[in-house]
């Protein structure tokens, strides 16, 4: 088995969503605070609040520890099984691509 530096290089469909999220943090915090709603709604603002209590670094030297949104994202991306994980970063594909925001229109703008 492969080593892995990050946790979600095991996946390209994880590496992909995790490279939008850290180029256009500001303009996909809205899409993390949606997929935070969503578990909200599940398991209680509570829960991951004391979630994210227990698990966010001390250092916060994260790229996406700066913002709770997409720290608390990440988190509750980076804990839950592998199906689930990939399940939740295709959902967020998805919702950019309903929102007309396409990969190639990202990377797009990376470029220029």
């Amino acid at each position: 088995m492969a080593d892995y530096k990050r946790w979600y290089d095991h996946d390209p469909l994880l590496m992909e969503v995790m490279e939008l999220l850290r180029n256009f943090q500001d303009d996909l915090r809205d899409q993390a605070e949606i997929f935070l709603t969503k578990i909200e709604d599940h398991v209680g603002k509570e829960a991951i609040d004391a979630f994210y209590e227990k698990v966010k670094p001390l250092d916060g030297k994260r790229w996406y520890d700066q913002d709770p949104v997409l720290a608390k994202a990440v988190e509750l991306l980076r804990v839950v099984p592998q199906n689930i994980q990939r399940q939740a970063a295709q959902n967020f594909l998805d919702s950019l691509k309903a929102q007309g925001i396409t990969t190639d229109i990202i990377k797009q703008n990376l470029d220029n």
